[in-house]
């Protein structure tokens, strides 16, 4: 059987659902071990994603981690050097002071812990005072991503997990048309915008609900977090025609 490459979004998704439903997923992976590419695509850490990595019965084939920001392949997170290029080149040192610069400005941004990646991250309360900050952000030419009613993050215009996620196939020769993403917030809008298929997992983000609303190419499923990836990676990994799967679900769920 063909490899499928499953990228998928680490909190609330694969790390999603209970203990039996993590267990499920890991398991039917384990045992097709060598047609499952996987990919980890995370607004986490290579810190937090190492020790992950140790801790799951399953391990990543290559991480993207930083919300997009920063890339890896193997078992030690060896860089991909067209793809290092790449990312640095979209975040010069000289503007990082310009980000701090209007930060301070606005005290309802916290810093989140210090974090790997080509980014900014912090923590906010109240939607509309960070709405002034981004407007600000953007205008520089930074883009900025507001998720789960308590992220916002600052990053290199035109970098996000969809965007690193299609070069990152493209450098590893891995074929788009197998690839099935997978995620639960609005800092996952990105992958599923890219036209790959994808599964929403049943505890996404209300908002990501209503931004995926347009994209064909997405399947809600009704299962949460690793019952919701598993629901979707079985029926593609085995029927193969993903646009076919797609397709068949929306007719059903209008005639029921």
């Amino acid at each position: 059987m063909p490899q499928t490459i499953l990228a998928t979004d680490l909190d609330g998704t694969f790390l999603g659902g209970n203990e039996a439903q993590r267990a499920a997923l890991y398991e039917w992976i384990a045992q097709r071990r060598s047609e499952i590419v996987l990919i980890f695509v995370s607004g986490r850490g290579f810190d937090f994603m190492r020790q992950l990595a140790r801790d799951l019965p399953v391990q990543p084939d290559h991480v993207i981690g930083d919300v997009g920001t920063s890339v890896a392949t193997g078992a030690d997170f060896a860089p991909i050097p067209a793809i290092d290029q790449w990312l640095d080149a979209s975040w010069p040192a000289d503007r990082v002071q310009q980000i701090d610069d209007i930060v301070r400005r606005h005290p309802e941004l916290q810093p989140q812990p210090p974090h790997s990646g080509r980014r900014r991250s912090y923590f906010y309360r109240r939607p509309e005072p960070v709405q002034v900050a981004a407007t600000e952000l953007r205008r520089l030419g930074f883009d900025t991503l507001m998720s789960d009613n308590q992220y916002f993050d600052v990053l290199p215009r035109g970098v996000q997990k969809g965007s690193t996620l299609l070069r990152t196939l493209a450098a590893l020769g891995l074929p788009e048309h197998r690839t099935l993403v997978a995620g639960d917030t609005l800092n996952d809008l990105s992958m599923f915008q890219t036209g790959l298929t994808g599964v929403a997992v049943s505890n996404r983000e209300a908002a990501l609900d209503h931004a995926i609303t347009p994209h064909t190419n997405v399947y809600r499923s009704a299962q949460p977090g690793a019952a919701g990836v598993l629901d979707a990676l079985q029926r593609f990994h085995q029927q193969g025609d993903f646009n076919g799967f797609i397709s068949s679900h929306r007719l059903s769920q209008t005639t029921v």
